[in-house]
């Protein structure tokens, strides 16, 4: 319940690029790049949306989510 009211508040994750995309599918590197990472271990800070969490889900051995 409180995850679902901290999506409707406008929440954010912070997601972390850890782990190269070379060697990966080209589909990969572009959800990467669509997310708007440029450099390795960068953290962004995007909506907490199902979207958002779809891409991570999508790519978690390049992607993860940090608190």
């Amino acid at each position: 319940m409180a995850e679902e009211s901290k999506q409707q508040d406008g929440g954010k994750i912070r997601i972390q690029y850890y782990r190269s995309a070379i060697g990966f599918p080209k589909t990969q590197k572009e959800v990467v790049r669509s997310v708007g990472f440029t450099k390795l271990n960068q953290v962004l800070e995007r909506p907490d949306t199902a979207s958002m969490r779809g891409i991570v889900q999508k790519v978690p051995h390049l992607l993860r989510i940090v608190e």
